[in-house]
């Protein structure tokens, strides 16, 4: 079986939502260097702009651009008539594209938001383009990444919509690598969860130059090929103020709350605030005595 990372390859077909900046114009970046043929979706039409004037001074094939709102089945099927108009089939498919509102539990049109962008753009896009990977035998590696967030997992309080996107997203995912694991072996899933990143998203938009702490959307990408290099599904990506083990501890812990009966979200309870800060430290100690 090939190794993901062949998918990466000149001539191969590459969609990305949200892909106009931050982390999408990233993954095309990487794309680009690969000459592949790169489809940029975005409901940004003058970034669109901006990123297909860019990408085209590379290495990249033909660069398209869509102009679209992920949470219109419509518009998506617009963009599979524009797709295979020409008889493209696509090799590489990431589904980026994601807003992060926040609002309170009487909004329901910030829930529904939410949803509509972070859960059903990804969950349309795979309708709509399923039939590119399913039962590929052409022997040629073909991808799906679907952007996640950590938030999904170790589920923070103050934002819930988010977080149960995000954790929905997660859950979607890994059953389409399960599935397509049976009926498409030449076809890799990867779950990228990025740590802080400075884009539009995390208030870099707003911000004239990265903090340290923050990763830059290149490096997000890279580290996405060297996991996809390793056949890695999860893509746990640290950042220049939480490293892995950080984040593994973080991650045990919230699974804690279901196998030892705590209540939830209780890493930031008073009741065990302690507990959990004992438990941090000494995996934090474990860690630095294993390096």
């Amino acid at each position: 079986m090939a190794s993901p990372i062949s998918v990466f390859r000149k001539g191969a077909n590459a969609l990305i939502t949200g892909g106009a900046s931050g982390v999408g114009l990233a993954v095309a970046k990487l794309c680009a260097t690969h000459a592949m043929n790169i489809i940029l979706v975005d409901n940004n039409t003058s970034k669109l702009d901006e990123a297909k004037s860019m990408l085209s001074s590379t290495k990249a094939g033909n660069v398209d651009t869509h102009s679209m709102d992920v949470a219109s089945l419509s518009d998506w099927s617009k963009l599979k008539s524009h797709v295979e108009s020409g008889g493209t089939k696509l090799d590489f498919l990431h589904l980026n594209a994601g807003i992060g509102l926040k609002s309170d539990w009487t909004d329901s049109a910030y829930f529904h938001k939410i949803m509509d962008v972070n859960l059903f753009g990804v969950i349309n896009g795979i309708n709509t383009f399923f039939p590119h990977f399913e039962g590929n035998t052409s022997g040629e590696q073909k991808a799906i990444v679907v952007t996640g967030s950590k938030q999904g997992i170790t589920n923070p309080p103050g934002n819930p919509a988010y977080n149960a996107s995000k954790s929905a997203v997660k859950t979607i995912t890994e059953h389409l690598s399960f599935d397509l694991a049976k009926s498409s072996p030449n076809t890799s899933v990867h779950l990228l969860v990025p740590g802080w990143t400075f884009t539009g998203l995390t208030g870099g938009g707003n911000a004239k130059e990265k903090p340290a702490g923050a990763w830059a959307p290149e490096q997000v990408a890279d580290h996405l090929y060297q996991k996809m290099g390793e056949g890695k599904f999860y893509v746990i990506c640290p950042d220049n103020d939480v490293g892995f083990e950080e984040d593994r501890r973080r991650m045990m812990w919230t699974m804690g709350d279901v196998v030892f009966e705590r209540l939830p979200q209780s890493r930031w309870r008073e009741e065990y605030k302690e507990e959990a800060g004992r438990t941090m430290e000494g995996m934090k100690l474990g860690a630095k005595q294993a390096d």
